[in-house]
């Protein structure tokens, strides 16, 4: 089984690469972030007519998330139920015994910002509800974009970095909090190209010059890590025309 995730930044405007690729990457699962799309406006016939079937929370221009299944999903759950939120964010479900949560962490804006205390408070509360998760559903997966470069080799410059968003200690141990739930990075668990990112600013030719972040993640429970072969990211995307500034993160279980 493959999954993936994608912060597609507008799947108005991203749609018809979501499809090239999904036709050319035929993962069984994908969760996708900034759909920014309501849910009235959700593309489900074209991604139906892929091979999908297809769960999703929007909110007009901003946030939104989706999960794209081969396989038939269950239980399906929006947002953090320990945690009362507009923004639409998170988004579970059931696929053949692997509890996948979709997850679109908030930026932050900037350290010490009114953004910044949500980002912690919402990461501390995803937290509370994982482990809750974890309880019941040992096969647990979490992909998404989580807005944190966990480590200094997730960033292309450390120190031009030091102090800002994505990087604070605090962002990374709210991260760190994740893992001793006991859930592993999945990237992490294999040898990677050096300067290995997911997400590029659009300015300044950062794609060109690779001048990056890892922030895009797939955590897996103890059990499917142990059946991870594989976690890799997939750079092209972002050389097509009209790209989004992330580009998809793709892990096989066996």
């Amino acid at each position: 089984m493959q999954l993936a995730t994608w912060n597609v930044n507008s799947l108005n405007v991203r749609l018809p690469h979501l499809l090239q690729w999904l036709e050319a990457n035929p993962v069984d699962v994908i969760c996708l972030q900034e759909t920014k799309l309501t849910d009235d406006k959700f593309p489900v016939a074209a991604l139906e007519a892929a091979g999908y079937q297809v769960q999703f929370s929007g909110q007009k221009t901003y946030n939104g998330v989706a999960i794209a299944s081969r396989l038939p999903m269950g239980d399906v759950v929006r947002n953090n139920p320990l945690y009362p939120d507009e923004q639409q964010r998170i988004l579970a479900a059931t696929i053949d015994g692997i509890r996948v949560v979709c997850a679109y962490v908030p930026n932050g804006q900037a350290v010490g910002s009114d953004k910044y205390t949500y980002k912690l408070g919402w990461m501390a509360a995803l937290r509370d509800w994982l482990a809750a998760e974890l309880a019941g559903n040992p096969q647990l997966a979490v992909l998404g974009d989580y807005n944190v470069a966990p480590e200094d080799r997730d960033v292309h410059d450390p120190a031009a970095w030091e102090g800002e968003v994505h990087v604070s200690p605090a962002e990374r141990a709210a991260f760190q909090a994740l893992l001793d739930l006991g859930l592993a990075d999945a990237f992490r668990r294999f040898d990677q190209p050096e300067k290995s990112y997911s997400w590029w600013d659009y300015r300044m030719l950062r794609f060109q010059k690779n001048q990056g972040l890892r922030i895009d993640h797939v955590l897996l429970s103890a059990p499917l890590a142990e059946r991870c072969t594989a976690c890799v990211i997939d750079r092209a995307p972002r050389k097509w025309q009209q790209p989004s500034d992330h580009v998809p993160v793709i892990a096989t279980l066996a």
